[in-house]
């Protein structure tokens, strides 16, 4: 066993936006919407920001290390279930 908590998509969502709210980079509107598993590493997505050509804006930068933050500490500590 990982070790790990199993835990409800529900659920991380709601504390991945909480560790969102509160970090320092927090930019308005920014949220994980969907999590997925992939080998054991969590995969937030979510609102990236881009302009109306589908391009990448200075949020867009933001929100993708907001995404791999969660990513690289959620991941240790919790597991979705099936």
């Amino acid at each position: 066993m990982s070790g790990k908590k199993v835990i409800s998509q529900f659920d991380l969502l709601l504390i991945a936006n909480q560790v969102i709210q509160a970090h320092d980079d927090y930019i308005d509107g920014m949220r994980a919407d969907s999590v997925e598993e992939k080998e054991g590493v969590l995969v937030f997505k979510g609102q990236y920001f881009l302009d109306d050509n589908g391009l990448p804006t200075s949020n867009t930068t933001a929100v993708f290390n907001m995404f791999k933050y969660l990513a690289h500490h959620l991941s240790k500590e919790f597991t979705l279930e099936n």
